[in-house]
């Protein structure tokens, strides 16, 4: 149960880290520079925005703790798990006032039932 929730975490983070990287490249700063031709300056400042540092950070701390879990599980059983991210991040989407339809809600829900089998096993 222990890796279980060392894994969440870990996927926690990593869905975390999908809503920083969101945020940093919706900002004005880099939507604008993205819609010039590429140049230094966009790679600049794309890897100077705070929250694309941040999701990048986030990660490479949910590898760091990934790292625990593959030291416990078979790869077969753990990487299944990484699916669980999917959900959580539907949720937090929904949160943050995303549209989800429901083929969407659908497939997660389908991906959610393969690793709660996997899990079985």
């Amino acid at each position: 149960m222990n890796t279980l929730l060392i894994a969440i975490v870990s996927i926690a983070f990593s869905v975390a880290a999908q809503f920083a990287l969101k945020a940093g490249m919706s900002s004005t700063e880099v939507r604008e520079v993205m819609a010039q031709p590429l140049a230094l300056r966009t790679i600049v400042t794309v890897f100077s925005n705070s929250c694309v540092l941040g999701g990048f950070f986030l990660y490479g701390l949910g590898a760091m703790v990934w790292l625990e879990v593959l030291s416990k599980w078979d790869i077969s059983k753990a990487y299944p798990l990484v699916g669980l991210g999917f959900g959580l991040t539907v949720i937090v989407g929904l949160l943050a006032g995303e549209q989800v339809t429901m083929l969407r809600t659908a497939g997660v829900v389908l991906i959610c039932a393969g690793v709660f089998l996997v899990s079985k096993s």
